[in-house]
């Protein structure tokens, strides 16, 4: 049983711990910024590389792959390296990486410099907010939390703007020298700000490696089964099922070997704790509201309304902005209410606007998204801050890296799956909707016979006005289809309110000594 967080005394945290905290968050604010922002210049990327669609695909999934791989080993190498000069290490190569990133001459080229950066960048992610949970006793760590939360919530919501923005006016290029100022920035606060300490060479001969390989062969096929599945037709490819059956042997291997030995590289009996087990299903609904919601928003943008990616991200930033105001408000807004009370409000708020968003007809545009934006941007601030404190707060701080990895990487996955099931649902759903209308466009309908006759007047050919029809019925039933993703986001953003109601209120932060 391990003992609470608060039973362990955490100094307050100097000046050099906030710049260290601050410099490690602009990091994790810059790595999950990088998953979101090629989004909108994937096509400018692939023509300028010579690669097709499904080629082009792999500059997002070599990042993503990378990044959910090297999560649950940043812990380890941090305390074999030293945190200091672990971070510093790997915020420099975040930085080569970025501008390597470039300078691709080719596919080739641009997917290994993506590899190298989601390496680093991933590692970023859970160093972070494992920095949070060392530094800051339980009174202070609301305000660590809401910086963090505006790397989890604000960089995806503002990636696809900064990037078709930066796209559109001076080229893709710049997508990734925007990370080389931060970089340096970072650098310089975390040799600042982290104590020097030795290296621990000796862990290497005591590493879990069998953990090792199991989990990043089983985390690497996973993540690439949930990234190329739908464009392969999931199990009716050979290929996939390889990768299923490969992911799925190798992560119950790696939970077997967890669970069977003391030098674990992750502490999974972390999930037995009630808090941790219910904030990370939580949280794993958040990683579907936020990267669903940046998904499928800009498709049906692109797709139905016909905006460009500078559209589009004028659209999405209204998620985004507003959290700017909200997030320093919601460690205040801690000292009263119940957190459990504020994370529910949060997620109903966020599941509101998704359920509003399934409400699309052919005039639903980006003019009618912003109210509902909005709405999305008062929840998710109230979201991230609460539920990291929920479900961290009675961790020890000698488990903090094992915790961040998990609550990271169960996010992460949270949005893969989320996004992956919201790729397959628009395509069923836009084909059995479609089989559905067709079946009322008949010659003995009188509706579409009239239909007909109105559009063969107006286009002064019969063939004209049955090819419009027909683009008239699969646009509705796309539309529809997205009215469904938009509620599958609502439900699974319900269920993780419901996971909070259960959790235990969190017991009062030590008095200060």
């Amino acid at each position: 049983m391990t003992e609470p967080v608060q039973s362990q005394f955490i100094p307050p945290p100097s000046r050099r711990d906030w710049i260290a905290i601050f410099s490690a968050i602009l990091g994790a604010f810059m790595a999950i910024l990088d998953i979101q922002i090629i989004n909108s210049s994937l096509k400018d990327i692939q023509g300028a590389l010579g690669a097709t669609l499904e080629e082009g695909s792999w500059i997002s999934t070599s990042y993503l792959v990378a990044e959910i791989i090297i999560i649950p080993l940043a812990a380890w190498l941090a305390m074999i390296m030293s945190p200091r000069r672990f971070a510093v290490t790997i915020s420099a190569l975040f930085v080569v990486a970025s501008l390597l990133c470039s300078m691709a001459w080719s596919l080739e080229s641009m997917v290994l410099f993506r590899v190298l950066q989601g390496l680093a960048g991933g590692a970023l992610i859970p160093f972070a907010f494992s920095l949070i949970l060392t530094k800051l006793p339980l009174d202070s760590r609301p305000k660590g939390m809401a910086m963090f939360a505006i790397c989890a919530t604000f960089a995806p919501s503002i990636g696809p703007t900064i990037g078709g923005w930066l796209t559109e006016n001076y080229g893709w290029e710049y997508i990734f020298y925007i990370n080389i100022i931060p970089g340096i920035f970072m650098i310089m606060g975390l040799l600042y700000g982290l104590d020097k300490s030795e290296p621990r060479w000796e862990l290497l001969k005591k590493g879990d490696y069998a953990g090792i390989l199991s989990m990043a062969i089983g985390l690497g096929c996973l993540q690439i089964f949930l990234e190329e599945g739908h464009r392969e037709d999931w199990f009716e490819s050979g290929h996939m099922v390889l990768l299923a059956v490969i992911a799925f042997v190798s992560l119950i291997t790696f939970v077997i070997l967890q669970l069977s030995r003391d030098n674990y590289l992750l502490n999974l009996r972390l999930l037995t704790q009630r808090n941790f087990l219910l904030g990370s299903l939580a949280n794993i609904g958040l990683g579907v509201g936020l990267y669903g919601t940046v998904f499928v928003l800009p498709v049906y943008l692109a797709q139905v309304q016909g905006y460009n990616a500078l559209q589009i991200g004028q659209v999405i930033m209204w998620m985004g902005l507003p959290q700017l105001l909200l997030i320093p408000l919601v460690p205040i807004l801690m000292r009263f209410v119940d957190p459990r009370l504020i994370c529910a409000a949060g997620f109903l708020l966020f599941g509101l606007g998704s359920f509003l968003s399934g409400s699309l007809n052919p005039d639903f545009a980006g003019d009618q998204f912003i109210f509902i934006q909005i709405i999305r941007a008062c929840g998710q601030p109230m979201i991230l801050v609460p539920l990291s404190i929920l479900a961290t707060a009675m961790i020890p701080p000698s488990e903090a890296g094992s915790a961040s990895s998990l609550y990271n990487i169960l996010r992460n996955l949270g949005g893969a799956i989320g996004i992956a099931v919201l790729a397959t649902v628009l395509d069923s759903r836009a084909a059995y909707y479609f089989d559905i209308l067709r079946s009322y466009v008949t010659a003995g309908s009188y509706a579409a016979t009239d239909r007909l006759a109105l559009l063969g007047e107006q286009l002064g050919s019969p063939e004209a006005a049955l090819r419009l029809l027909d683009q008239q019925v699969r646009e509705q039933a796309q539309i529809m289809a997205y009215n469904d993703a938009f509620h599958f986001i609502g439900i699974m953003l319900a269920c993780s309110m419901a996971c909070i109601l259960l959790t235990r209120a969190l017991p009062r932060a030590p008095a200060k000594p």
